[in-house]
């Protein structure tokens, strides 16, 4: 006998999504905070070179390159980055909840809600 996906389901789910994406991006800053003092991290002496530039695909880019070099600043930077995206990761799974459960309301306003995310975020750049 199959099971029905009820709101209590859907609510401990999206609970244990939430809990587990902010464990994982704490954990993953702590492992960059530790890998950048082993590196010997040292506070710039101008702040106006870090500027990386205005275009979004320079500082993807320098982000992913770094990330690949295993750099403890772009692994808390990757770290921040998950906890940006479990509240994304948040909606997604509730909608994919409503949608089981046939709540069609709420797939729309959960739908309303994750377009403006995306939006938002990448449009971030803009200037």
């Amino acid at each position: 006998m199959k099971k029905n996906f009820t709101d209590v389901d859907l609510n401990r789910s999206v609970g244990n999504l939430l809990r587990l994406g902010v464990i994982l991006s704490v954990i993953t800053s702590l492992i960059g905070f530790i890998k950048l003092f082993s590196e010997g991290f040292k506070m710039p002496e101008k702040y106006s070179s870090l500027a990386i530039g205005s275009s979004s695909e320079k500082i993807w880019g320098e982000f992913w390159r770094s990330l690949c070099q295993g750099e403890g600043v772009a692994i808390i930077q990757l770290g921040i980055l998950m906890l940006i995206f479990t509240p994304l990761m948040r909606i997604i799974f509730a909608l994919i909840g409503y949608l089981k459960e046939k709540d069609y309301v709420y797939v729309v306003i959960s739908s309303i809600v994750l377009a403006i995310m995306a939006i938002s975020f990448f449009t971030g750049y803009a200037h």
